[in-house]
């Protein structure tokens, strides 16, 4: 008899009626949350973020970051994030004390905060991709620490990274899940037209062979011949340069040395130099991440650089950086790209499907 009763009141609940016997209008549960884009900044670049932010018109969220006197990192989201589409900007170059490594583990602390605070998706939003140079075994025994640095985000919970201007292009394949992969190039192109720096006068310099398939298309945006750089590195941030392909290219025209990063400065000054005694008649350069650890910006200063322009995807110090050093915001492209990743948009569309450009 108790069962046939308890049967009795499934089947009741079921046909209409909710825990409490009340009339029930649909058996289906008729819920359509409203999706959240919360935007977050790590220590890194700050200002960059609070620059998207306000392209997105939204506040940067709330959170805490500490360092403790043993050198570990705290990390907490002073609001609620429960179901939201979070975006972390960190990028990495050291500043204020920290390192490169400082800055990544604290990402990751970040990122592991959002997921067990119930976010819905968090993606990483590196303008500088950390350890990139490191993309493959160039001797016996080498880690592949770009694979490596991939492996610890997704351990920690990135579902997505959206970065600028990758080393190496195959960077995307350490990722199993989606990469958005932005490009400073046509933001170039369109500072050197407006300079007047194109067409038949100009010659776009590939900083090294292995950026030949990049400087081709920069060359076509500006209407430019092509020439590279062939050299050889005896050691790390040293470079030789062996010889310039295509020199003759380069002769009485305006030579724009086309880079993803300035480090040291050595590799740059090193070509500039050699374009300029190809008989260029003038020589700038262009690069995403204007890392410029010491002591790029006294060599930058004292080289045959004509122009130096650069983005902001790490912080440069105006009161330090020589007036030949230019430099343009990125927030723009990271905004529109934050925006579209957000509304499920098209990604590639901004670029008009030209952001791979390896």
């Amino acid at each position: 008899m108790a069962e046939t009763q308890l049967f009795a009141a499934s089947s009741y609940l079921v046909a209409g009626s909710d825990a409490l016997g009340q009339p029930m209008t649909d058996t289906a549960l008729d819920y359509s949350p409203s999706k959240r884009l919360l935007l977050f900044s790590g220590r890194s670049n700050r200002d960059l973020a609070i620059r998207i932010a306000d392209r997105l018109r939204v506040s940067l969220g709330a959170r805490t970051l500490r360092t403790f006197a043993s050198g570990e990192i705290y990390a907490r989201y002073d609001e609620s994030i429960r179901g939201a589409d979070i975006f972390i900007v960190q990028s990495f170059a050291p500043s204020d004390g920290m390192s490169v490594n400082d800055y990544l583990v604290e990402l990751m602390i970040m990122v592991d905060a959002a997921k067990l605070g119930s976010a819905k998706r968090i993606t990483a939003v590196l303008p500088l991709f950390p350890y990139a140079r490191q993309d493959k075994k160039s001797k016996p025994r080498e880690p592949i620490t770009a694979r490596l640095v991939s492996t610890l985000l997704e351990a920690a919970g990135v579902d997505r990274v959206l970065t600028m201007d990758l080393h190496a292009g195959q960077v995307q394949g350490f990722f199993d899940g989606p990469v958005d992969h932005m490009t400073a190039l046509p933001m170039f192109a369109q500072y050197f037209r407006d300079q007047g720096m194109a067409g038949e006068g100009v010659c776009v310099v590939s900083a090294d062979t292995g950026r030949t398939k990049l400087a081709k298309k920069f060359a076509e945006m500006l209407g430019a011949s092509l020439a590279i750089i062939s050299k050889d590195r005896p050691t790390h941030n040293v470079a030789e340069v062996i010889d310039i392909i295509g020199a003759e290219k380069v002769r009485g025209r305006v030579a724009i040395i086309s880079d993803d990063m300035i480090d040291t400065a050595g590799t740059l000054c090193a070509g500039a130099e050699a374009v300029a005694r190809a008989g260029a008649s003038k020589v700038v350069a262009c690069a995403t991440h204007p890392i410029f650890s010491e002591p790029a910006l006294q060599r930058i200063e004292a080289s045959t650089l004509d122009l130096v322009v650069v983005g902001d995807t790490v912080p440069v110090d105006a009161l330090r950086k020589p007036d030949k050093v230019v430099v343009l915001p990125v927030d723009g492209i990271l905004a529109q790209t934050i925006d579209n990743i957000f509304r499920e948009g098209s990604v590639s569309e901004i670029f008009g499907g030209e952001n791979q450009l390896f």
